[in-house]
């Protein structure tokens, strides 16, 4: 949309979900998101009004349809973001999405050792969901970068526009320590920037982009509300616990791109230390990773949870209900499609982290019945 100048773009994508829920993502000029809030609500509306009439207006004058190959410059962008040099080996599970349309000309300038799985775009997803987010889905990967010694594994949803990553080890590299990670690389090219990350990410996600020079903040869930973030506060990186990232293009793009985040981590590893030697100093708290319950009015339920924490140190309404203390902290959401509530919580200890989560996850089943 932005190289051609194009009024807007539409991605026909389930992204993480099983193929029956396909749908429109949809961005106006400049590749700027439409959500609710910015015309998709309308776009339902015209879309109904145009359904009940018989034949649909015609246009003044007839538009044309052409083809371009965009995989060249799109390459060129994703690389623009890092440069890797040294030959590193990976494991690549596509999870039969669109990942290879991406990645594969990026490959083409990359010295690389490329174990690739589950390469073939099926919309059936025969091998596994393509969503990387489930542990179960990572299980081949894991198992293949182990058995193949490569130094780091990455899994895609359908659509790749998110990933996920392992280390040499087979170990998870939780999305929001690889934003500290990647940050980091950011920050070179960007000294002093501002760097966004979601209210879910870990403390040390905000720890390491102050010690690389950066300012931290923390942004509000979602790919709409990141980018608009992004445009309006100067932002130079964002990433979500998602496995989302966002760059900052020379072009004026601001997009989560999975690809450029590859080509930012092997810059990283570049360095010299192992992905999880590079991790390992960032693991020192203590989280629950998303838990879900099904909750008949998670409103109601954040507001009653809100009262009984309101003399807490910290508190936040930026997204459903953060609350910080000294040595926890815990993040409640609605989800957006079904009545359920999110738990996000992050303690100090092990211990601390397992009495609080139990505490909470007690009061959310109270509710639920």
């Amino acid at each position: 949309v932005v190289e051609t100048g194009a009024a807007g773009g539409v991605m026909v994508t389930a992204s993480h979900n099983p193929a029956a829920y396909n749908g429109f993502k949809i961005c106006g000029a400049g590749a700027v998101p439409v959500g609710e809030a910015s015309g998709l609500r309308e776009i339902e509306r015209l879309a109904g009004e145009a359904a009940s009439e018989p034949r649909a207006p015609a246009a003044p004058a007839p538009g044309e349809v052409s083809v371009r190959d965009v995989a060249e410059s799109y390459a060129a962008q994703a690389l623009s973001i890092a440069r890797p040099q040294k030959r590193h080996r990976i494991v690549v599970d596509a999870g039969n999405g669109m990942a290879a349309a991406g990645l594969e000309p990026v490959l083409e300038f990359l010295d690389l050792d490329v174990i690739r799985l589950f390469y073939e775009p099926d919309g059936r997803f025969p091998n596994h969901p393509a969503d990387p987010l489930r542990a179960e889905n990572l299980v081949d990967l894991q198992r293949t970068v182990v058995a193949e010694g490569a130094d780091l594994g990455v899994a895609f949803d359908g659509d790749a526009d998110r990933a996920v990553f392992v280390d040499e080890h087979g170990e998870v590299v939780s999305a929001d320590l690889a934003t500290g990670l990647l940050a980091t690389a950011q920050l070179r090219q960007h000294p002093g920037g501002l760097v966004l990350f979601d209210l879910r990410s870990s403390w040390a996600t905000g720890e390491a982009i102050r010690a690389a020079g950066g300012d931290a903040q923390i942004c509000r869930v979602g790919h709409s509300f990141v980018k608009a973030h992004m445009r309006e506060s100067g932002a130079v990186f964002a990433g979500e616990l998602s496995g989302h990232y966002y760059f900052r293009f020379a072009n004026g793009l601001i997009a989560d791109d999975a690809v450029a985040a590859v080509v930012c981590l092997l810059a990283v590893l570049d360095e010299g230390q192992t992905l999880s030697e590079r991790v390992a100093p960032l693991r020192r708290y203590f989280a629950t990773g998303e838990l879900n319950r099904e909750v008949a009015d998670p409103q109601a339920l954040i507001e009653e949870v809100a009262a009984e924490h309101r003399d807490a140190p910290e508190v936040s309404r930026l997204d459903g209900l953060l609350v910080r203390y000294d040595d926890w902290w815990f993040n409640l959401r609605p989800s957006n499609t079904e009545p359920v509530l999110r738990l996000n919580l992050e303690a100090r200890s092990a211990a601390r982290m397992a009495e609080e989560r139990d505490r909470l996850l007690a009061r959310i089943d109270r509710a639920s019945g």
